[in-house]
């Protein structure tokens, strides 16, 4: 692999690796690192490129080093402190900011209870807004897996909330 291929392969696919590994750990910083040495395995076993094979291998590699690191570690996956919940309007009473913190936390402890495959799908649809063809794609599933992981997700999150108001 020459370096301006490894370059391209770089820019191209390093983002939505790291994003994977992100939206498995929740740690943007673990993803960072997973990332980067997937790449510099690439780049040392000079692997050549080839766009849907090195895309798959990557993504391999990234979930492999992922799994190591949680067995080396021993450290359970929390997205939830880590996820910002971006909300254009801030409550501005007492009472609303109340509700809100209320809300935020009931949904990061919904979303903690999903299954890794349902969250991870949740996550990459919601935060990267990716279709469910781009989704099914990064994964290697089928459109329909992506969708059923996605209606599960969202029915356990819609039954936790609920759940929470009473």
């Amino acid at each position: 692999m020459t370096q301006a291929t490894f370059k391209t392969c770089f820019d191209q696919f390093f983002e939505p690796i790291r994003n994977y590994v992100y939206y498995r750990s929740g740690n943007a910083s673990l993803a960072t690192d997973i990332a980067q040495e997937v790449f510099m395995k690439l780049w040392e076993k000079q692997i050549n490129f080839s766009p849907k094979k090195t895309k798959a291998l990557l993504y391999k590699m990234a979930g492999d080093l992922f799994i190591d690191h949680l067995r080396k570690n021993k450290v359970a996956s929390n997205y939830v402190s880590h996820l910002k919940l971006n909300l254009n309007n801030t409550p501005q009473t007492p009472e609303q900011t109340l509700r809100y913190k209320e809300l935020k936390n009931n949904y990061e402890i919904a979303l903690a209870k999903l299954p890794e495959k349902q969250r991870t799908v949740f996550l990459m649809s919601r935060i990267e807004s990716l279709t469910y063809k781009e989704i099914a794609q990064r994964l290697n599933l089928s459109v329909k897996a992506i969708e059923k992981r996605m209606h599960l997700a969202i029915n356990q999150l819609k039954e936790q909330l609920q759940y929470h108001e009473k």
